[in-house]
C-alpha cells in the first residue's frame, strides 16, 4: 500500500474511533488498546500495535472527561503514535512520547472545533420554532458528524503522510497567546458544563446533599472517592429510613402508594 492509501485508511479508523462515543454509542472502540491494536493490524504488525496500545492505554486512564472539560485527545494522539512507532520500528515508549504532544494538539482542536458547531445548536433552535424538523436533525446528526471527522481525518492524514517533523512543528509553530486562550476557554466551557447539570439538580431536596459534599471535601480534607463512599452509605441510611416511614404509613392507610410520596 503506498503512503498515501496507507494515511486514508489510518484517518479513516481516527473516524470510526471519534464516532464511537457520539454517534455509534460506546462500544470501547476509541480506546487506545483497542484503536492501536486495529492499527498494528493494519500495518502488518498487531503485536507491536497492542504493545503501544496497552502503554498508552495505561497513561490515559486517568483522563477523564467531566462535563465539557476536554482533556487531551488520546484517541488521536494513539492512533497518530502507534502508527509512528510501527512504521519506524520504533519502542512502545517512544509511541507515548509521541502521543503527548500530538494529545495536546487534539485538545487544542477540540476546543476549537466545539466553539465553531455551537452555532449548529442555535441554527438548530431556529430551525425548531420554524417547525423545521428535519432541517434540525441535520444539523445534529449530519452536519455535526462531518465537522467532526473532518476534523479527525485531516490531521491524521496529514501526519501519517507528512512524518513526525511535520506534527512537532504545528505544535512548535502555535503561539504561546493562542494556547493560553485555548485553555482558559476549555476552563470556562468546564465550569458551564458544571453549572448546567447543576441547574437540572438544583431543588430543595437535592442541594443540600451537594453542599454537604461540597464542604465535607473542602473542609475535611477528603478527596472525590472518600465522599463517594460516605454519599452512598448516607443514601442507603435514608433509604432504609425512608422504607420504614413507609411501610408505617402504609399500615395506616391501606390506599397509600409509595411511588406517589414526593415528600423526600
Amino acid at each position: 500500500m503506498n503512503s498515501i492509501g496507507m494515511a486514508v485508511l489510518i484517518g479513516l479508523v481516527a473516524v470510526f474511533a471519534m464516532l464511537d462515543s457520539r454517534l455509534l454509542g460506546r462500544l470501547n472502540f476509541e480506546q487506545p488498546l483497542v484503536t492501536s491494536t486495529i492499527i498494528g493490524i493494519l500495518l502488518g504488525n498487531p503485536a507491536a500495535g497492542l504493545a503501544s496500545g496497552a502503554t498508552i492505554e495505561l497513561m490515559s486512564m486517568g483522563l477523564v472527561q467531566v462535563g465539557a472539560a476536554t482533556p487531551p485527545d488520546m484517541v488521536m494522539g494513539g492512533i497518530i503514535a502507534t502508527s509512528f512507532a510501527i512504521l519506524t520500528g520504533s519502542d512502545p515508549e517512544t509511541a507515548v512520547a509521541i502521543a503527548i504532544p500530538i494529545a495536546v494538539l487534539g485538545q487544542l482542536l477540540g476546543v476549537t472545533f466545539r466553539t465553531i458547531i455551537a452555532a449548529l445548536g442555535h441554527r438548530a433552535d431556529a430551525a425548531i420554532e420554524k417547525g423545521n424538523f428535519r432541517e434540525a436533525t441535520n444539523y445534529h446528526i449530519l452536519w455535526g458528524t462531518i465537522l467532526y471527522s473532518t476534523m479527525y481525518f485531516i490531521p491524521v492524514f496529514l501526519a501519517i503522510y507528512l512524518g513526525t517533523d511535520f506534527v512537532q512543528a504545528v505544535v512548535d509553530a502555535i503561539p504561546a497567546w493562542i494556547t493560553a486562550g485555548l485553555n482558559f476557554a476549555a476552563k470556562l466551557l468546564t465550569a458551564y458544563g458544571l453549572a448546567l447539570l447543576l441547574s437540572m439538580m438544583a431543588s430543595k431536596g437535592m442541594m443540600v446533599f451537594f453542599l454537604l459534599g461540597f464542604f465535607a471535601c473542602a473542609y475535611l480534607g477528603l478527596d472525590v472517592t472518600g465522599i463517594s463512599i460516605f454519599g452512598v452509605l448516607l443514601a442507603l441510611i435514608l433509604l432504609s429510613i425512608k422504607g420504614s416511614g413507609s411501610a408505617a404509613a402504609a399500615g395506616v392507610d391501606d390506599d397509600y402508594d409509595p411511588l406517589e410520596d414526593e415528600d423526600f
